[in-house]
């Protein structure tokens, strides 16, 4: 294991590399950075990079302890705020939750809509199901607890938080997330017959715009 300040670098079999940071926001710097070096010709050759909530994988490389130790030396800068493509997503809030958000956050619930689409997010991972996103960017006195009993079938385009995330189901799934939204945009979050079939890949910022009338 290689170790870099609060960075660390762990073998995931013969050919992969694990790394671990200590937050989301780290981590969101540490993929841009891989990104960028890797458009620069300066990484070594990866197959595949892999965000997660606090971890990097890497995988599909040729001579992974040389990679290790180059990244023990690395400086990585914060990432800019205005880094990243935006995707703006339009939202009637109108979720079956929505009432049981406002009074966690002390608030009504057209204040829900308001407060929620005032921020900036920015998708830190994928997972769960294709084209599903989680995003960051709500502040920590804005967080929710999942539901104690998680629905059966979640809707396609429905607006949910849990914990410090929100994110858009891009199809219907089972799922346990508060619901306050539905997205109105026809738009698909995963397309197979687009070039990169996720619309909201990590790194990329959101923009939830309230449709007027709602909530």
């Amino acid at each position: 294991m290689t170790r870099s300040r609060s960075v660390e670098v762990r073998p995931a079999g013969r050919h992969a590399l694990l790394v671990e940071l200590p937050d989301a926001e780290h981590t969101a710097a540490f993929h841009a950075e891989l990104l960028r070096r890797r458009s620069a010709g300066t990484l070594p050759p990866v197959e595949e990079i892999v965000p997660g909530a606090r971890t990097v994988l890497l995988d599909g490389v040729t001579h992974p302890e040389e990679l290790a130790r180059r990244i023990a030396g690395w400086e990585v800068p914060a990432r800019a705020p205005d880094a990243g493509g935006l995707v703006e997503i339009p939202v009637r809030y109108d979720g079956p939750d929505l009432g049981r958000v406002a009074a966690l956050w002390g608030v009504g619930a057209d204040e829900v809509a308001a407060r929620h689409s005032s921020y900036t997010y920015r998708v830190a991972f994928c997972g769960f199901a294709p084209g599903f996103g989680y995003f960051t960017g709500l502040p920590a006195e804005l967080h929710v607890p999942r539901r104690d009993t998680p629905r059966t079938r979640v809707p396609a385009g429905a607006v949910a938080l849990a914990g410090p995330y929100s994110a858009v189901y891009p199809r219907a799934t089972p799922g346990g997330w508060q619901l306050i939204g539905t997205m109105s945009d026809p738009a698909p979050l995963w397309d197979l017959g687009r070039e990169e079939p996720a619309l909201l890949t990590p790194g990329t910022r959101v923009r939830f715009v309230a449709e007027t009338g709602t909530p």
